[in-house]
């Protein structure tokens, strides 16, 4: 067994100092999705205590709550002191009585954090002496966006994820999605308004979704050129997902039928971002 002790350490955590491992759970916000989207707001969250937690302490560990008692690293702080406040509001997750003074260590941890998945061991306190009990390291992931391949009917990807998962080579993602053509969804949640394309290339739904990789969220489709060309970032608003597969042996001319008859069924070619 791996523990989170033995990773620290052995980069070079000092045992002498006072450390805590804090998991960070809360159920009034999506502190995950906060935590990926946000890194500022969550950083003065974990900042904001309504109690003097970080007493006495000279570094924390820090974890993002996850599935059950499955917990994420995102990285090591220095305590470098604290505000006392009588008063605060109540209503902001990000102002509390005491506000300590963070300071990330950086260029020692980059390859563990957002990536090393431990085992809480009491569910019970958020915080606790990292002598308290040791913690195992359950899974090491390739980084805090990875999705494993769960069925291809269970996802929506936003680009920033297709893009992570293409440029990475994800093995699973990549052997399911290259064994199947389809006919497959983009909805710009801009304006809601979809495209519906079909791919029927040798490598299948991966060759082509690789193809909107390759040109900024484009595809090469004439009406999503028009919008990265007026917006570069403009594909940040593009969610993929499947809505039907495809045999291997199918023909290009069934698969476009195929494709055809979702256009119809959804009106994209009328209300939407087909053209053709």
């Amino acid at each position: 067994m791996i523990t989170i002790q033995e990773l620290l350490i052995n980069r070079g955590l000092n045992q002498e100092s006072k450390i805590k491992l804090v998991r960070h759970k809360d159920n009034r916000c999506d502190l995950y999705n906060k935590y990926r989207s946000d890194k500022e707001w969550f950083y003065k969250y974990q900042s904001s205590q309504a109690k003097p937690v970080f007493k006495d302490t000279d570094y924390i560990v820090s974890f993002i709550g996850e599935e059950g008692l499955s917990s994420r690293f995102i990285g090591v702080f220095k305590v470098n002191g604290v505000e006392e406040k009588n008063t605060y509001n109540t209503d902001d997750l990000t102002d509390g009585n005491y506000i300590y003074n963070l300071e990330k260590i950086e260029n020692v941890y980059e390859d563990l954090t957002e990536r090393v998945i431990i085992k809480w061991s009491n569910p019970i306190s958020w915080h606790q002496w990292i002598t308290t009990k040791e913690m195992e390291v359950i899974e090491i992931q390739p980084g805090l966006h990875y999705k494993q391949f769960n069925d291809y009917y269970d996802f929506i990807l936003n680009f920033d994820e297709l893009k992570e998962i293409v440029d990475n080579q994800y093995k699973d993602w990549k052997r399911m999605l290259s064994a199947t053509k389809g006919i497959y969804l983009i909805h710009d949640t801009n304006t809601g308004k979809l495209y519906v394309g079909s791919a029927y290339g040798e490598e299948g739904i991966w060759g082509r979704w690789s193809d909107y990789v390759k040109t900024n969220g484009s595809g090469g489709n004439k009406m999503l050129v028009e919008l990265i060309n007026n917006d570069h970032t403009y594909a940040k608003n593009f969610q993929f997902s499947i809505l039907m597969l495809l045999p291997k042996t199918i023909t290009n001319d069934e698969a476009i039928n195929k494709e055809r008859l979702f256009k119809n069924k959804l009106g994209t070619n009328t209300f939407g971002l087909n053209c053709n």
